[in-house]
């Protein structure tokens, strides 16, 4: 796992930290073992609310605005967004200061290197189907800095956030579907940068809108791209989440994987979030994969529970009235 790469590492002299100074780890994910660093000297920083949560209760510091004397970047999946983190990372460094770079096989890391090798110093670890090198970056990682774009629809998002390219197939699908009048509060639950939000407000009806939303860089663009003054904008976990008042209504497209793997846990607390969340009338209207597994959850915590359209990936439901 990465923490054994991350012990090989400091074991072997690869990567020596400073004597003084903060290290900053980014990205790291619930469950991650920090434990070969000093951790009065650490600051998490990862854009995932629940990760972020973990981290702070196990006592690290999850922000920090001074220089670092060293860092660690444990890179997600998408190149880009990679790039980009990797460039946050260098921007933040002391003169000199050394960045560990750690990933799986499986997400790129070996092509990243290759572009990174001029800047390394020592060996590269190899262990638990990745790798890990240590890089002195200076100035040269400038270009790989995150910048927005504009997508159809006049949409901005940036890289790294779910369907940065455009809007997700499921989603049009709730959109298109979603009725033309809508009840006065509202939820988007995992609203990402902001699509089905949009399509809410367009409906009469709507009086407030929580955008709720785990991923930083996806709140921020939503910020951005849904300026109503009926939004407030939550970054939070959905399935903790609490609203100073019932909805009415809740709009979701759950998310469905860990990593590469689909985890429909995922989607059934979110399903749980909103039968917790909404009044005694209200209503929960969901877009999912047709393979999972959630009508007998919908079954268990709604009265009333109805397919109202499919096509060959995904089904929309509507359920009514949260059985408490």
């Amino acid at each position: 796992m990465r923490s054994s790469r991350l012990d090989m590492a400091l074991d072997s002299g690869t990567w020596v930290l400073p004597e003084a100074g903060d290290i900053a780890v980014y990205l790291p994910r619930m469950g991650d073992d920090l434990s070969a660093l000093p951790r009065d000297r650490v600051v998490v920083l990862t854009g995932f609310k629940p990760d972020v949560d973990y981290f702070a209760g196990l006592g690290y510091r999850t922000t920090s605005d001074a220089p670092f004397a060293a860092a660690i970047v444990f890179l997600p999946r998408a190149k880009l967004a990679a790039r980009a983190i990797l460039a946050q990372a260098a921007s933040r460094l002391i003169p000199m200061g050394q960045i560990a770079v750690d990933g799986q096989k499986t997400d790129g890391i070996e092509s990243l290197l290759r572009e990174l090798r001029p800047l390394q110093q020592g060996e590269v670890i190899s262990k638990a189907h990745g790798k890990l090198a240590v890089i002195t970056p200076a100035d040269a990682l400038t270009d790989w800095a995150a910048r927005d774009q504009t997508i159809e629809g006049g949409f901005i998002t940036r890289a790294g956030v779910f369907s940065a390219d455009g809007a997700d197939h499921a989603s049009e699908l709730l959109a298109a579907i979603l009725p033309a009048k809508l009840p006065p509060r509202v939820a988007d639950f995992g609203a990402g940068w902001g699509y089905l939000s949009r399509a809410i407000l367009a409906r009469d009806g709507v009086r407030e809108l929580d955008l709720i939303e785990a991923e930083f860089d996806a709140l921020s663009c939503a910020r951005q791209n849904i300026t109503d003054p009926r939004a407030q904008f939550h970054w939070a976990d959905v399935t903790s989440f609490r609203p100073a008042r019932l909805w009415d209504c809740v709009v979701m497209n759950p998310p469905f994987h860990a990593g590469r793997d689909a985890d429909p846990s995922i989607g059934i607390g979110f399903i749980k979030a909103a039968a917790r969340g909404l009044n005694p009338g209200g209503a929960l209207w969901l877009v999912a994969n047709r393979q999972l597994p959630y009508l007998d959850t919908l079954k268990t915590l709604f009265r009333d529970v109805e397919e109202f359209g499919r096509d060959p990936s995904f089904r929309l439901i509507r359920a009514g009235v949260p059985l408490r």
